[in-house]
C-alpha cells in the first residue's frame, strides 16, 4: 500500500495542468504582445490600419525584419549571437548587384551564387569563433564594422565612387526568376477578389491590393520550415542541447561544432534573403541597408523567447516577435503620436522581455 501511495505521488508523472504547460511556452510573451500591441493601435490608430492594405503595409516590414530575426533565433537556441547580419544584408546586396548589373548574370546563377557567398562568410564567422574560442559577441562585433565598411569600399569600386549601385530592376526586367523574390503574389486571385466586390478597389476597378508580398510569403515559409526542424527533427535537438549545454552535448555524441557553424551560415543566408528581396523590389542597394537591423533582430528574437544564454526559444516567437516591430514602426503612423516612440518603445520591450523571460525560466528550471 504505501509504495502505490508513493507513485501516486511521484512528480515524474504527474501531469500538469494546461495553465501550467502554456505558461513554459517560450512564445507566450511575444504572442500576448501581439494582443496587447493590437488592443492599442485599435484605440488609438485610425481604423484603415487593420484593413487589408494596413495589414499588408506593417507585415511587410515585419516580414523582413522577421526573416532574420528567426535566423538569430536559431543562432541563439545554439547559444551563440551574430551581430553582423545587418551589415551582411548590406555586403550580400552589394555583391548580388554587381552580380546582375556588372556581370550582366541571370538570376538563376547571381542567387545562388549570392548565397553561397553569404554562406562562406557565416561560415568564416562561425569557425573563428569555435577554433579561437571567443565570444561570439565580440568576433560578430568586429565583422559588423568589417562587412559595413567592405560595403562601402566595395560600392564605390564598382559605381566609381558612389555609394549606391542603380540599374537593378533594368537588369532583371523579364527574369522568369523575379516574381519569386520581388513583387506580389496571387494577382489574379486579388483581381478576382476586386471584382466580386470582396476587397476596397480603386476607381478604375484595380483592386488597392494588387496581391501578397512576396516577403510575406517567405517570412511565413521560413518560420513554419524552422519550427519543424526544431521540434521534429533530430537537428532541433542537437540546436537545444548545443545551445544548452555545449560540453554535455559533445559528450553525448551531438556535433556542436558543426552546429554552430551551420548556424551561422543559416543567419548569413538569411540576411542573404533579405537583401536580396530588398534590392529587387528598391531596384538599387546602397551602403546602409540593413542598418541596425542586427539589434532588432536580436529582440525580436528574445521578444520572441529566446534565452541570451541559449538553450530555450522558438522561431514561431520570433515571427510574432517581429509582427509587433511591424504593427509598432507603422502603426505610429496612423496616430498622432511622435515617430520617435518607437526608440523607446524598442528599449522597452528588450527589457520587458528579458524580465518576462527570466522569469520564465526561473519557473521551468526550478530556480529561485
Amino acid at each position: 500500500m504505501s509504495v502505490t501511495t508513493q507513485d501516486a505521488g511521484d512528480e515524474r508523472i504527474k501531469s500538469e495542468p494546461l495553465l501550467t504547460k502554456l505558461m513554459k511556452r517560450p512564445e507566450l510573451g511575444a504572442i500576448a504582445g501581439v494582443v496587447l500591441v493590437f488592443l492599442f493601435f485599435a484605440i488609438t490608430a485610425d481604423r484603415s490600419m487593420f484593413s487589408l492594405s494596413g495589414v499588408m503595409n506593417f507585415m511587410t516590414p515585419a516580414s523582413q525584419l522577421g526573416i532574420l530575426a528567426i535566423g538569430a533565433a536559431l543562432l541563439m537556441i545554439g547559444g551563440e549571437f551574430d551581430l553582423s547580419i545587418g551589415s551582411m544584408v548590406a555586403f550580400a546586396g552589394l555583391f548580388f548587384g554587381v552580380c546582375v548589373v556588372n556581370w550582366s548574370l541571370p538570376l538563376v546563377v547571381a542567387i545562388p551564387m549570392t548565397f553561397v557567398f553569404a554562406a562562406l562568410v557565416g561560415a568564416i564567422n562561425g569557425n573563428i569563433v569555435m577554433r579561437s574560442g571567443l565570444p561570439s559577441f565580440i568576433v560578430t562585433l568586429a565583422f559588423l564594422f568589417i562587412l559595413r565598411g567592405l560595403s562601402l569600399v566595395g560600392l564605390k569600386l564598382a559605381t566609381g565612387g558612389s555609394t549606391q549601385l542603380r540599374g537593378v530592376r533594368d537588369a532583371i526586367e523579364g527574369d522568369w526568376l523575379a516574381p519569386v523574390f520581388s513583387g506580389e503574389a496571387f494577382g489574379g486571385l486579388f483581381a478576382w477578389l476586386a471584382e466580386a466586390g470582396m476587397i476596397a478597389t480603386f476607381k478604375s476597378g484595380a483592386p488597392k491590393v494588387p496581391g501578397i508580398p512576396v516577403e510575406i510569403l517567405w517570412f511565413i515559409a521560413i518560420a513554419l520550415a524552422a519550427t519543424y526542424v526544431l521540434l521534429r527533427t533530430p537537428a532541433g535537438n542537437w540546436i537545444f542541447a548545443s545551445g544548452g549545454d555545449s560540453n554535455a552535448a559533445s559528450n553525448s555524441g551531438v556535433p556542436v561544432r558543426k552546429i554552430k557553424v551551420s548556424l551561422f551560415m543559416l543567419t548569413a543566408c538569411c540576411a542573404a534573403l533579405v537583401a536580396i528581396i530588398t534590392v529587387m523590389d528598391a531596384g538599387s542597394t546602397d551602403a546602409r541597408r540593413g542598418f541596425q537591423k542586427e539589434f532588432e533582430a536580436i529582440i525580436a528574437a528574445v521578444i520572441g523567447g529566446c534565452l541570451l544564454t541559449g538553450g530555450y526559444g522558438s522561431a514561431i516567437g520570433a515571427f510574432f516577435g517581429s509582427i509587433i516591430f511591424g504593427m509598432v514602426v507603422i502603426g505610429l503612423t496612423y496616430t498622432d503620436f511622435d515617430q520617435d516612440w518607437f526608440q523607446v518603445f524598442l528599449g522597452a520591450m528588450l527589457l520587458i522581455a528579458v524580465l518576462f523571460n527570466n522569469a520564465i525560466r526561473k519557473r521551468v528550471t526550478g530556480e529561485r
